[in-house]
C-alpha cells in the first residue's frame, strides 16, 4: 500500500513538474514571439514603405497671399501651405491626390518631384471641402507607378497603420506607425489613427503592413466645419485619413475640375414627440426654401432614411453632397406628401477669434 501511495505520489509530482515546465517553456515561446516581432515591425513598416514610395511624391509650391494669422503659425505648427508637402500619384498619366491643407494660400506655381528625382510643373484641378482632399495634374507624363489599394471591407480596428510623408525635402521618408483606431468616422468618409500624422504628411498615404494604401491623411476634425479644423490635433494620436477604396466619384470629380461641396438643406429643426421633426425656421433662398418647404411643417424621411430627430436629420444631409437630388417626405397639416429637393452647397465656417482664420479658396484653371 505505502509502495502504490509513493507511486501516486511520484506521478503527481512528475506532472506537477512537467506541467510547470511546459508552462515555462510556453511563457519562453511568448517572449521569443514578442521579441521576434518587435525586431521584425520596423523592418516590416521600412518594407511596407519601400512597397509604396514610387508613387509617393513631393509637392512645392511657390508665392501665395498670407494674411490674418496665416502670418504666423497654428498652434506652433507651420502654416497651411508652407513648405514641401507630400502627395500620392492615383493614375498613370499624372493625376496627383493630396490634401487641400497644402493649398490654402492660392500657390500660383506648383512643382511636384517625383521619386527618381525628376521635378514637373503641375496644375491644380478640383477639390473635395469635404473630405480636405484635391487633385493636381502633371502632363506629358506616362506610366507612372500606382500603389496598390487596401480593400475598405478587409480594415480592421487594432491592424497596423503607417503614415508616410516626404513633406520636408527629405531623400527618405518620414514614417510613423500605429494602429487604426476607428472606421467610419466623420459621417463613414474617414479612418482614424494613432499614428503620428503632422502637416509634412497631409495628402500622403496610410498604409497597411502589406504597404497597400488605406487612405490619404488630412487634417479633420468631424466636430467641426471650420476650414482649420483638425489640423489641431497635430501629433496627438488622432489622424484621420480618408479611404480611397470607393473614394471613385469624388476622384473623379475632381478630375474634371469640380468642386465638391457639404450639402445644405437650409432649415432649423426641432425635435417632437410625434414622428420627424419639426420646421421652425426656413432660410431664404436655400433647398428647402426652393422646394417648398414651410415652417411648421414636419420633415419624417429624406432619401428615404427616417429624420427621427435633429441629430439623425444632420446625420443624412452629411451624407450628401451640393447638388445631390434627394427626396423628402412631409407632412403638413396631417398630410404627406413628396418633395425633390436639390441640395444646396454649405459654406466653409470661419474659425473664431482664438482660432486660426484661413480663406478657403483655392486656384482653379
Amino acid at each position: 500500500m505505502n509502495r502504490f501511495l509513493t507511486a501516486v505520489c511520484l506521478t503527481l509530482a512528475l506532472v506537477a513538474g512537467a506541467d510547470r515546465l511546459a508552462a515555462q517553456d510556453a511563457a519562453a515561446a511568448d517572449r521569443e514571439d514578442q521579441l521576434r516581432g518587435q525586431m521584425l515591425s520596423p523592418k516590416a513598416f521600412r518594407a511596407a514603405a519601400a512597397r509604396v514610395m514610387p508613387s509617393v511624391v513631393t509637392i512645392e509650391s511657390f508665392g501665395g497671399v498670407a494674411t490674418g494669422s496665416q502670418k504666423g503659425s497654428i498652434g506652433g505648427i507651420r502654416r497651411p501651405g508652407d513648405g514641401p508637402t507630400t502627395g500620392l500619384i492615383v493614375s498613370p498619366d499624372g493625376y496627383v491626390l493630396t490634401s487641400t491643407f497644402n493649398f490654402i494660400r492660392q500657390q500660383p506655381i506648383i512643382t511636384v518631384v517625383l521619386h527618381d528625382g525628376t521635378r514637373h510643373v503641375a496644375k491644380l484641378l478640383g477639390r473635395d471641402e469635404i473630405r480636405k482632399l484635391c487633385v493636381l495634374k502633371i502632363d506629358d507624363v506616362e506610366g507612372l507607378p500606382v500603389a496598390e489599394v487596401a480593400p475598405a471591407d478587409g480594415l480592421r480596428v487594432g491592424q497596423w497603420a503607417i503614415s508616410v510623408g516626404v513633406g520636408y525635402g527629405d531623400t527618405e521618408p518620414a514614417i510613423s506607425a500605429g494602429i487604426i483606431s476607428a472606421l467610419g468616422r466623420a459621417g463613414g468618409k474617414a479612418v482614424q489613427t494613432d499614428a503620428n500624422i503632422s502637416p509634412a504628411n497631409y495628402g500622403g498615404p496610410l498604409l497597411d503592413i502589406q504597404g497597400r494604401i488605406i487612405g490619404v491623411c488630412v487634417p479633420l476634425n468631424p466636430k467641426s466645419p471650420e476650414v482649420a479644423a483638425g489640423v489641431e490635433w497635430y501629433d496627438s494620436g488622432i489622424g484621420f485619413a480618408i479611404p480611397l477604396d470607393g473614394a471613385a466619384t469624388t476622384l473623379t470629380a475632381m478630375k474634371e475640375g469640380k468642386i465638391v461641396q457639404p450639402a445644405l438643406l437650409g432649415v432649423q429643426v426641432a425635435d417632437d414627440d410625434e414622428a420627424g421633426v419639426v420646421v421652425k425656421k426656413v432660410q431664404p433662398n436655400t433647398a428647402a426654401a426652393k422646394a417648398g418647404i414651410e415652417e411648421g411643417d414636419r420633415i419624417l424621411s429624406i432619401a428615404g432614411q427616417e429624420a427621427t430627430d435633429a441629430g439623425a436629420l444632420r446625420r443624412i444631409i452629411g451624407q450628401h453632397v451640393a447638388g445631390d437630388k434627394v427626396e423628402a417626405v412631409i407632412s403638413r397639416k396631417e398630410m404627406k406628401s413628396t418633395l425633390e429637393i436639390t441640395l444646396g452647397a454649405a459654406e466653409a465656417k470661419q474659425a473664431p477669434d482664438d482660432q486660426p482664420k484661413v480663406p478657403f479658396k483655392l486656384p482653379l484653371p
